[in-house]
């Protein structure tokens, strides 16, 4: 993910460890959990507003379907002129 392996993890747990103690680490993960999720979900309720505007706002979804249309002929040219 960012060029970590698993020894660079194991020190970072160990010094997590040594720093916060075995009592407050499962406190932490716990809270770093409750913070994805809650991140990802704010993620999710972004995109899913974004395409209800997008399909709300007039002459969009004609756009839309048109510059597919627009795709599918392209490729097909390609295919043609090969």
């Amino acid at each position: 993910m960012f060029g970590l392996g698993t020894p660079e993890l194991v020190v970072i747990l160990g010094i997590a460890f040594l720093i916060f103690g075995g009592k407050k680490l499962p406190e932490i993960g716990s809270g770093l959990g409750k913070a994805i999720s809650s991140f990802k979900k704010g993620i999710h309720e972004v995109e899913e507003t974004g395409t209800d505007m997008k399909n709300s706002l007039p002459g969009v979804k004609e756009a839309t379907q048109v510059k597919e249309t627009l795709d599918e002929v392209r490729s097909v040219t390609k295919l043609i002129s090969k």
